[in-house]
This record gives structure tokens, C-alpha cells and sequence, in this order.
């Protein structure tokens, strides 16, 4: 399961997406439960914004029962997805994520590809603190070998995937389709602490 990704490096075309924060800052290791950038069709109009990671509906009292993903197959029938799946989808922007691998002794590993920005599936809701109203996302994961990775969607894909008059069956099509040539490196052990968060996470075995 991809539990952690980075986001360090962004173009200047996502920088100029309405919505894109003022005071954001390089994240080499972002785990459940952090800040991430969301980013949906608003009136149309792609905005970006700041989410939980951990998806939050309003009726939800546990805090602790949010969860960061959502298994692509089961979509349609799990009723905590169900709902956003039809009407609120997102992607998460980044650069690569982190995959642990081995029996003994996990090895992280760096997954990424050619493209400077990854875009995973993802769905959203807003919950309500104290008067605010906050978004939270799932990221959506497909099996992949004995491990789940996240779902990566191309720019046609994301259009499609963003699209308010989308069919639960082609979006489906979408997530169970062909998935970008990605790239590894294995990594030393630093990104194993959570707790770290700069570009020393990425230092190679």
C-alpha cells in the first residue's frame, strides 16, 4: 500500500491554477492524515485546494476512521465511496511515492516516471469544524502485483475522471485501465521516519 508520497517540484502551469497556495512549501514525505493539494473541477473551472488526507464525511464522529484509501474495485458498493465516487472526484499532485518491499526487512523504494507531475485518483468531501467547512480525499488504489499502488491518471484520463456527466461505467473503464511505465530506485532507510521531511529522504541505498 502507498501509504507516503512527495510533493517538491511543481511546473509553472500548475502553479498558476486558480487556487494554488500562496505559502506552499516542498513536502519530500507526506503520510495519512497530512495536508495535501486536491485538485477538482469548480464551475467548470480546475481549482486546486488544500485537503485532508483522509476522507471525512460530515456524518463521520471517529476521527480515527478515515481512511487514506479506497480499493478501486470496490468503489461503487462500499458506502463510505460510494457517493463521491458518482459526484465528487479529485486528483492528488505529485512527484512519486514511496513503495516498502522484502519479507525480513522492508526496503523503501522511490516510484516515479517520466512525467514531472503524477496525478492519482482520488475522492473528496468537506466536513464542518466550529463553523468551517474543511476538504478531506481517499486516494484510489489498484492492485498491483502483491502490493496496491495508487491510480495514475493521464491527461485524457484526467479529464475524463473530472468530468461532471461521466458514466459510473466509463469511469471504472478508466480505473481499471492501463497504468503509466514507472520507474524505481531503492532508497536508504531515512524515509522510514515519518517524522522527515526533506529532500534527504530520497538519498539512495
Amino acid at each position: 500500500m502507498s501509504g507516503r508520497f512527495a510533493l517538491f517540484r511543481w511546473t509553472p502551469a500548475f502553479a498558476a491554477l486558480p487556487g494554488f497556495p500562496a505559502d506552499q512549501t516542498p513536502h519530500w514525505n507526506i503520510s495519512p492524515h497530512h495536508q495535501v493539494l486536491l485538485l477538482r473541477n469548480v464551475g467548470g473551472e480546475r481549482q486546486l485546494a488544500r485537503a485532508r488526507w483522509g476522507l471525512t464525511p460530515p456524518w463521520l464522529t471517529d476521527m480515527t476512521k478515515t481512511p487514506a484509501h479506497a480499493r478501486c474495485e470496490t468503489l461503487s458498493s462500499q458506502p463510505m465511496f460510494r457517493e463521491p465516487f458518482r459526484q465528487r472526484r479529485g486528483l492528488i499532485a505529485a512527484n512519486g511515492f514511496y513503495e516498502w518491499r522484502g519479507s525480513a526487512r522492508k526496503r523503501p523504494y522511490w516510484i516515479t516516471a517520466e512525467v514531472p507531475l503524477l496525478y492519482f485518483a482520488a475522492l473528496w468531501e468537506a466536513y464542518p469544524v466550529e463553523g468551517h467547512v474543511y476538504l478531506s480525499c481517499a486516494m484510489i488504489t489498484g492492485p498491483a502485483a502483491s502490493l496496491r499502488r495508487p491510480v495514475i491518471l493521464d491527461e485524457a484520463a484526467q479529464a475524463l475522471w473530472l468530468a461532471e456527466d461521466a458514466s459510473p461505467d466509463e469511469l471504472q473503464a478508466l480505473l481499471d485501465g492501463p497504468q503509466p511505465v514507472l520507474r524505481e530506485r531503492g532508497l536508504a532507510t531515512l524515509v522510514n521516519d515519518p517524522k522527515l521531511n526533506g529532500p534527504e529522504c530520497l538519498t539512495p541505498a
